[in-house]
């Protein structure tokens, strides 16, 4: 039998191998019946009788194994089948040799090339001793067949326990590709069987150590099986549909998401709406960007192996596609194959097992059961995929669960994981944590190797996704121009999800409603969404027609159970729903699936372990949206306010009550702003949305006649301006602005936007209304916040606290000279702080801080999210002590430079600064702490006071000088000075003999019309030309002062400043290494902010003064003292 070495495992003879393999024969060699040389012709073959194929009673005794002392099998023999008398002494069948071996069966081929069936009958006419020739020559084949299989097979488990098995398991992926998936699961299982065959004699013959190492390295021929489910599973997807509509291949819809690296798991818990618009902003700087098949790829300079990954992402954004798609480029051999194992789990489903007690080998086996055969998992790269660490039911309690180390020992799930991801379980095995931002804070910043972030579509690839779905040019320009017009739609558009919903409603509308005007607001597009979603219920479920009513008793109850749990679990902060959940809002199960199946793009229904049935929303603001409407219908239709612990009994006095409908609002309201992180805020917005006329008109069907009082919507903006003007945090008046909007008022939005583009801003009088206002509008504005000045908008504390969103998303600040004080720097740590800050530079110079403030900036420096690289603390107030705190805050922060020049750190602060400048860990570069001294704790810019002296040789012949030269008028009278080149000769004005340096502040009072000035020594005297006025060229700089108001001119350009009163005080500061010079009115001894230019001086600049060619005579100015 020398041939069955040679013969694969895929060509047996007959396809009654013991494998359960088909021929590797063409159709055209397969045989059609199966006959032996000796017997008769066709036309002689008596009709046969059946072998039975499921009764053993036509079945031989089976083979026996005689064993040596060894515990090899000796000899191979069969009993006697006669049956008759004693058993006879065996004759030994030879392995080596064919003489023994009876002529081979031939086949006879049907004309489809299957083998006759009729090969294993046996003729009904036939004698005992043609039955028993005709047995012997079968099992003849089968022990033929067996053989090939047992060398074949015994060679590959040679192979398996080489070093090198990679060989050995493509092997067995290439065998079973020409197979069916029967004929798999038949070969799988005889292997699994001979498996289990070989080890049982291994361990007779004592090889314990083949046995165990056997047991392990065949544990990999499972990876297979795994992979072929996995794929089975992962290779097809549905857009926005849970059970309708046709599967989609993952590969073909696959989009590259912006996948981030950076952060270390903070706490996020704001609205995820929040967060969206802060990321919508363009990035400062090129951030680190990962692909899906890299997850576990170390970037350039980071040290050790990632073991962990964290990935964040708001709901909808693609964190679950991204998991399927690492899943299946595995199992489809295309990426990471160094991984033996990849299992992928949900904590839907982890949740469902909260009771139950496994070991993590068991865990491992119940939900992947093609791996039952391994026993360990330490000798294998294992990857654990946990998707949904939001959706958590688990306790996860890694302070105080037991520490286990054994993966055969049974505990809790929960302490199973925590364990796991602590690495004290199977430290080996890598790990993939996807969560929403504020969940993220349940796992331990120190269990996660890497954090990444899922950003979703910018701003191109939402241009991209439209165009994709329309491909009518013209419409996709219209689509796209429309979201671009509204910000509110174009931010939530980074979503995913969110742009399916818009592309579904907009799809709709255009086609239905040719010429209407496109849905602008949140709550319009999602009250279309709504109707598009019954309207296709009504036709592909119910038989109706387009035109048919939509509100049906059935829909409307149907909405009204959705609404009723939206609502309730919102306010429990679930957006998983089990059965339980459902049961508790009164929702039998069955309904629900069928929710789920009508209402597919709203409800989707999931399935776990046991088949048991998860719910949910698409998207966590159609929940929010439902939600809204729920408590919106209840108070319409019942007269009950859900959010109020006190409820009107009669809706007829509801109804036609003022107070109590500005009331629902109103409470509303309250309890949105209540929430610390914004958890009711796209819910507020939609419950104000639907107060609008044109909305009530889309959702009429489903409440009564009566309608709101036509004065509620007029009282709740008004309501919301009175708010507006409180200490609201930024975020929340932000809101505010958003609820406005949907209540189509834009009237504070339109007055700032008026303000900017006039340049009639009062920055000294804005009100808290106004500041939010300003705020809202850069927030969302398209222009890039690259660099902020506080002082072109606001230079106060209360300006800071409402535009601290705003400084968060720039990448630079600057707040110098701002009256800001130790207050501030709360805020200003938080946004440090802030994984989602974008600060690089901060310039507090000249802001009356303090050490106690200090402290508090140094908490954020501390920070492992502030990517602070620059900070200027010059003429801060700071001693000693603010310095002992920055220098302990050097080791930690990314600071590169420190400006503290202008402050009084005495020897000690010295000391600890220079300790810091060389501890190892500090990133520091550049220190600056000159000049120094205690005559720099004067509070504000007089600090910088500078005595000047009058150039007589510059004075223009009609201005006067008087009180020892420190006071000039503008005078009819030629006062005669001697000729002299450096006079002006046509312009009315001077120059000081004073170069500045450094830093120097100076006020002047004025009356009539007034140029205080600073020029370059260089500017021409001669002539009336522009080259000779200050202001009017590139080497001088003007503030005009004049009963009319102020403004300022540098290089012939001229910007007025508006301002909410005149003072004849003004005050100059220049900044000569800085290149600023900033003036500000004095009123009652406080500087008042007008403009600041910034430049650099490359030449050594001049104090000036001059009067205008239409000045009266008697104008002046004088230089004060402070």
């Amino acid at each position: 039998m020398d041939q069955c070495e040679d013969r694969e495992e895929g060509d047996p003879p007959s396809k009654t191998t013991l494998c359960g393999g088909p021929e590797s024969q063409t159709k055209a060699q397969r045989p059609e019946k199966l006959h032996r040389p000796d017997t008769a012709g066709p036309g002689s073959e008596p009709e046969p009788s059946c072998v039975s194929m499921k009764s053993d009673g036509s079945m031989e005794a089976p083979l026996h194994f005689r064993q040596s002392t060894d515990g090899i099998p000796e000899k191979l023999h069969r009993p006697d089948y006669s049956g008759s008398g004693p058993e006879a002494g065996p004759s030994c069948m030879s392995m080596k040799s064919d003489w023994s071996k009876e002529p081979p069966l031939h086949f006879r081929y049907t004309v489809d090339g299957r083998v006759d069936q009729r090969s294993a009958e046996v003729p009904s006419g036939q004698s005992a001793q043609q039955h028993q020739t005709h047995l012997d020559s079968i099992f003849m084949l089968l022990e033929d067949n067996i053989v090939t299989f047992v060398k074949n097979e015994l060679k590959k488990i040679q192979k398996s326990l080489s070093p090198d098995y990679s060989q050995c398991l493509e092997s067995q992926r290439e065998d079973e590709e020409v197979l069916d998936g029967e004929d798999k699961k038949q070969r799988r299982s005889s292997r699994k069987s001979f498996l289990k065959i070989t080890v049982n004699f291994l361990r007779r013959m004592k090889q314990e150590e083949l046995v165990d190492c056997l047991q392990n390295k065949s544990s990999i021929m499972c990876q297979p099986i795994l992979k072929s489910n996995l794929k089975q599973k992962f290779q097809c997807v549905f857009e926005g549909i849970a059970k309708a509509g046709n599967p989609t291949l993952l590969n073909q819809i696959y989009t590259e998401l912006y996948i981030t690296e950076g952060g270390t798991g903070e706490v996020n818990d704001e609205h995820e709406v929040r967060q969206i618009e802060t990321t919508s902003r363009k990035p400062v700087r090129p951030e680190t960007t990962i692909r899906q098949e890299d997850i576990f790829k170390a970037s350039p300079g980071r040290d050790g192996p990632i073991k962990s990954v964290m990935t964040k992402g708001v709901a909808g954004i693609g964190k679950t596609v991204l998991t399927q798609k690492f899943t299946l480029d595995w199992a489809e051999n295309k990426a990471n194959q160094d991984i033996q194992f990849t299992f992928p789990l949900t904590f839907r489903e982890l949740n469902v097992l909260k009771e139950k007690k496994f070991s993590l080998v068991e865990l491992v086996h119940l939900l992947f059961p093609e791996t039952k055969g391994i026993c360990r998992f330490e000798e294998f790269q294992v990857v654990f995929i946990f998707d949904g660490l939001d959706e958590c039911r688990l306790p996860l309690d890694f302070h105080n669960n037991e520490i286990l180390t054994d993966v055969t020992e049974s505990t809790s799930v929960d302490v199973l994981l925590t364990n796991l991801i602590r690495g004290n379980l199977l430290p080996s095995a890598r790990l993939w944590i996807t969560t929403r931002p504020a969940a993220a804070n349940q796992i331990p910043p120190w269990c996660v190797d890497m954090m990444t972030e899922v950003r979703g579509f910018s701003d191109l690839q939402k241009e991209e996704y439209f165009r994709k779905r329309f491909r009518d040019e013209e419409q996709a320009d219209r689509i796209i121009s429309h979201i671009k017009t509204s910000r509110s739609l174009h931010i939530m558009c980074h979503i995913p999800v969110f742009c399916w919903i818009t592309a579904t409603v907009l799809e709709d509308v255009l086609k239905t409603r040719e010429g209407e005007e496109l849905p602008k607001t949140l709550t319009e597009m999602y009250i279309h969404f709504l109707v598009v979603q019954t309207k296709l219920k009504n036709i592909k479920y119910d038989g109706g027609a387009e035109t048919d009513p939509h509100w049906s008793p059935e829909n409307k109850k149907m909405i009204e159970c959705l609404g009723k749990l939206a609502f309730e679990q919102l306010q429990k902060g679930n957006l998983i729903f089990y059965e339980s959940d459902l049961t508790e809002c009164g929702i039998d199960i069955r309904a629900a699936s069928v929710y789920s199946g009508v209402f597919t793009q709203i409800f989707i229904e999931a399935r776990g372990l046991y088949q048991e049935k998860v719910f949910c929303f698409v998207h966590l603001s159609v929940q929010e949206f439902l939600a809204a409407l729920h408590v919106y219908l209840t108070f319409i239709n019942s007269g009950i306010n859900l959010l109020s612990e006190e409820q009107s009994s009669q809706m007829s006095e509801t109804m036609t009550d003022e107070s109590a409908q500005t009331n629902f609002y109103q409470s509303a309201l309250d309890k949105a702003l209540q929430s610390p992180n914004g958890h009711l805020d796209l819910f507020l917005r939609f419950l104000l949305g639907f107060s609008l006329q044109s909305n009530k008109s889309m959702l009429s069907g489903l409440f009564s006649q009566k309608q709101m009082n036509s004065k509620t919507n007029k009282n709740t903006t008004e309501y919301i301006k009175k708010k507006m003007s409180q200490n609201l945090s930024a975020e929340k008046s932000i809101n505010l602005f958003h609820c406005l909007n949907e209540l189509n008022d834009r009237s504070l939005v339109e007055q700032i936007q008026q303000y900017l583009s006039s340049g009639s801003l009062s920055t000294d009088k804005l009100s808290p209304a106004q500041l939010s206002a300003l705020g809202f509008i850069l927030l969302l504005s398209e222009k890039d916040l690259n660099v902020f000045d506080l002082k072109t908008y606001s230079a106060s504390e209360e300006a800071l606290q409402r535009l601290l969103p705003v400084i968060k998303t720039s990448k630079r600040a600057i707040l110098s000279g701002c009256n800001l004080s130790e207050r501030s720097c709360e805020g200003l740590s938080l946004v440090l702080s802030s994984q989602s800050s974008s600060l690089r530079e901060l310039d507090l110079s000249n802001n009356n801080l303090q050490d106690s403030g200090v402290k508090m900036l140094s908490a954020g420096l501390e920070s492992p999210h502030c990517k602070l690289r620059t900070l200027r603390l010059s003429g801060c107030l700071i001693t000693e002590e603010g310095c002992a705190s920055l220098a302990s805050a050097l080791s930690s922060s990314h600071l590169r430079e420190l400006d503290l020049s202008y402050n009084h750190p005495g020897d000690s602060g010295l000391k600890l600064l220079s300790a810091g400048l060389e501890n190892p860990h500090t990133r520091l570069d550049t220190l600056r702490l000159e000049p120094g001294g205690d005559r720099w704790l004067r509070p504000g810019l007089r600090k910088y006071f500078c005595e000047f002296t009058l150039d007589t040789n510059t004075a223009y012949a009609h201005l006067k000088l008087s009180d020892n030269n420190r006071k000039v008028t503008y005078v009819e009278e030629d006062q005669s000075y001697p000729d002299h080149p450096n006079r002006f000769d046509f312009s009315p004005q001077l120059l000081c003999s004073n170069g500045l340096t450094g830093r120097c502040y100076w006020e002047v009072e004025w009356s009539g019309l007034v140029h205080v000035s600073l020029s370059y020594r260089g500017i021409r005297r001669r002539g009336d030309g522009e080259e000779c006025v200050f202001g009017m060229n590139n080497k001088s700089w003007s503030l005009r002062c004049s009963d009319g108001g102020y403004c300022v001119r540098h290089n012939n350009r001229q910007t007025s400043i508006s301002s909410s009163s005149i003072s004849n005080r003004v005050a100059v500061y220049v900044d000569c290494p800085a290149g600023t010079l900033s003036f500000y009115r004095v009123s009652s001894e406080k500087l008042i902010h007008l403009h600041t230019f910034n430049t650099t001086f490359t030449k050594t600049v001049y104090p000036g003064f001059g009067f205008g060619f239409w000045s009266k005579p008697g104008s002046s100015f004088s230089l004060c003292s402070v």
